[in-house]
């Protein structure tokens, strides 16, 4: 038997549940199923319903593992509105759930223990465009001693909302895609171009997300041609593992911001798998040891693997 096969079929079982209520809750969000966070960032009832139902089966698989996912149950018990629609939206999910299981479900994502083994999860990653009706992510990853060993991804509406796809990877055994509602899973590969010229770049909608002039600087020094594929959330690896373009840049105006463990894990290993690499502006691979923040210096490089040194080189040129 392969290693982690029975944490793989955990992990595409719980992530494929919460894609499929995600992408209906999408369809029916309204403006009072948002609420804001203390870091003005904004959670919907997808989040938390999301973040439920992986747990619930992490949980009943592997109960000892600690799981670091990105939201917590107590904004549900400052809007009780938000709680109950939360409740209705699982029971179909989990038979005769209550406001406490689903408390201790959330929070069960809140292990900040990062050493040894350990999955982090993030129920829905690019929640703005989440909100647009636009891509989104679910993201679960395992990660043992800072380096990330297995990687889920669903991606519900890429290529488009009537064929979503779930990526997922397992160190040394490769990179996968497969829709969402049919399976039929393909090996990935990364674009085999050796030229810039020929490549396209890829990089977050929202403005704040990166700094954008510069990766626009750094495309111009490199030579270019193609204008650039702009997409919400993880979803941006899967564009390179796939092939669908070879250079993903996220650098920083803000020189010391540090990029949150589950926005980046599953994504990472299903590049890496495919073929691609990813590290910070010194080359240095991302560790997952050290919190819940990546120690990465100015942000997040990756590629095909084949233009890596082309594009580490104009980033450091630039920012220099």
């Amino acid at each position: 038997m392969k290693k982690y096969t029975r944490e793989i079929q955990t992990a595409v079982k719980g992530v494929i549940q919460a894609a499929s209520l995600t992408s209906h809750v999408q369809k029916i969000l309204q403006f009072e199923d948002t609420i804001q966070k203390d870091d003005r960032s904004p959670v919907t009832i997808a989040d938390f319903s999301s973040q439920a139902i992986i747990n619930k089966n992490l949980q009943a698989a592997f109960p000892d593992d600690p799981v670091i996912g990105e939201e917590e149950s107590r904004p549900l018990h400052e809007n009780p509105s938000i709680q109950q629609k939360v409740l209705k939206l699982l029971e179909p999910h989990i038979e005769g759930i209550d406001i406490s299981e689903l408390s201790n479900l959330i929070d069960h994502g809140c292990s900040r223990k990062n050493t040894g083994r350990y999955w982090t999860l993030d129920p829905i990653d690019g929640t703005k465009g989440f909100l647009r009706g636009e891509q989104y992510a679910v993201a679960l990853a395992l990660i043992e001693n800072g380096r990330v060993v297995l990687g889920v991804m669903a991606c519900p509406n890429y290529p488009s909302s009537s064929s979503g796809s779930l990526y997922h990877a397992i160190a040394g055994q490769g990179a996968f895609q497969q829709s969402l509602h049919n399976g039929g899973a393909k090996r990935l590969s990364v674009k085999t171009i050796e030229s810039p010229l020929e490549a396209r770049f890829v990089e977050s909608v929202e403005k704040d997300h990166a700094s954008k002039d510069v990766h626009a600087e750094i495309t111009r020094k490199l030579g270019v041609k193609q204008k650039p594929f702009r997409i919400d959330s993880q979803c941006k690896y899967s564009v390179l593992a796939a092939g669908h373009a070879s250079i993903y840049l996220r650098l920083h105006r803000n020189g010391g911001y540090r990029e949150k463990i589950w926005d980046h894990a599953a994504g990472t290993i299903i590049l890496a798998e495919a073929g691609g690499r990813v590290t910070d502006l010194d080359d240095k691979m991302l560790d997952f040891s050290e919190g819940t923040r990546l120690n990465t210096r100015g942000g997040i490089v990756a590629t095909n693997g084949r233009l890596h040194e082309k594009v580490l080189n104009a980033a450091n040129e630039v920012l220099a």
